[in-house]
């Protein structure tokens, strides 16, 4: 293997860039040409490239977002898509391909590994952390942590006003944000997709907690699929509770800034892995991260195969609630 590209594709996650670093210096020490594909799938269509060596990498570790870019590509769903795809792979004498993203990247590189020779590798990156095949996903720990410093302020306004505040974060259809972001901000409720709450239930925990003499509240919202669906929660709670509320939408805040340790020490491991996965002769598999240890997972897998909260994080939840 003398070639390899990689590309960023779907929504950007802070580690992105401290992952190509740590993958453009592992195949360059095995004396592996690469070639960085801007702007995705799309980028990968219209032949957007460039050679990536040491330099090109050097101070973008701490750096959020991709430097490579990212975009959508519709184009790419279809057979035609992929076939020019293919064309320009071939053309640039790529023979081993690192897809960073998330589940619509991986559907994507599934079908493209069907379809092609090449082999193809992917890492999780993204903030919703609702991958299979790995514990944590690369930009999950920075995106809870900028939530987690936004309810700690909001928190501060809640207090002084005795207010109830409806915090909403992202997370797609899941609520992994709003699960460790929630328990960290010590928010007394959370809705999210995979523990369902009534407005009844909901209203019925936040007037025990009132009774009791709280004087304010902070409920954490899973935007699941539908921003701006706290606006909703909190009229139908005010329709119950004689108490002020708020709605913050924390949006894609989020997804920018300088990644945490956590994430760049992921992100870098990842990046290796992938790399040395490639090597090896492994193809259509994710490289992830289970138990501190690293670990392959067949990339159909990733996004057929639904990951689940944390158990004990759920169990948690319900230990903590008002």
């Amino acid at each position: 293997m003398k070639r390899i590209g990689i590309l960023t594709s779907g929504g950007d996650a802070p580690g992105m860039n401290a992952c190509i670093r740590a993958a453009v210096r592992t195949a360059t020490a095995a004396n592996v040409e690469v070639l960085g594909i801007r702007r995705g799938y799309n980028g990968l269509i219209h032949n957007e490239m460039a050679a990536l060596d040491r330099k090109c990498v050097a101070n973008i570790i701490q750096r959020g977002g991709t430097v490579l870019e990212t975009s959508r590509c519709p184009e790419f769903k279809t057979p035609e898509g992929r076939a020019r795809a293919i064309e320009v792979l071939d053309e640039a004498g790529i023979v081993g391909l690192l897809l960073l993203g998330g589940d619509g990247t991986f559907r994507g590189g599934t079908l493209l590994a069907d379809e092609c020779d090449i082999s193809i590798v992917g890492v999780p990156t993204t903030i919703d952390n609702d991958v299979y095949g790995t514990d944590y996903t690369i930009g999950f720990d920075t995106a809870i942590n900028t939530a987690l410093e936004a309810i700690d302020r909001i928190r501060d306004t809640a207090l002084s006003h005795e207010r109830l505040f409806f915090v909403e974060v992202m997370g797609h259809h899941t609520g992994f944000i709003a699960l460790e972001s929630g328990i960290a901000g010590g928010a007394e409720e959370l809705i999210i997709p995979e523990m369902p709450l009534s407005s009844e239930e909901l209203c019925a925990k936040l007037k025990e907690a009132f009774n009791r003499g709280k004087k304010s509240a902070i409920v954490v919202v899973a935007e699941a699929e539908q921003p701006g669906y706290s606006f909703q929660i909190a009229q139908e709670v005010k329709k119950n509770i004689d108490v002020e509320s708020r709605v913050c939408i924390l949006g894609h805040i989020q997804r920018g800034g300088s990644p945490t340790a956590r994430d760049r020490v992921l992100a870098s491991s990842l990046g290796a892995a992938a790399v040395k996965a490639l090597l090896s002769g492994k193809n259509g598999y994710m490289v992830g991260e289970i138990n501190n240890e690293i670990a392959y997972t067949a990339l159909a897998d990733t996004w057929e195969k639904k990951k689940g909260l944390s158990p004990r994080l759920e169990e948690l939840v319900s230990l903590l609630s008002a």
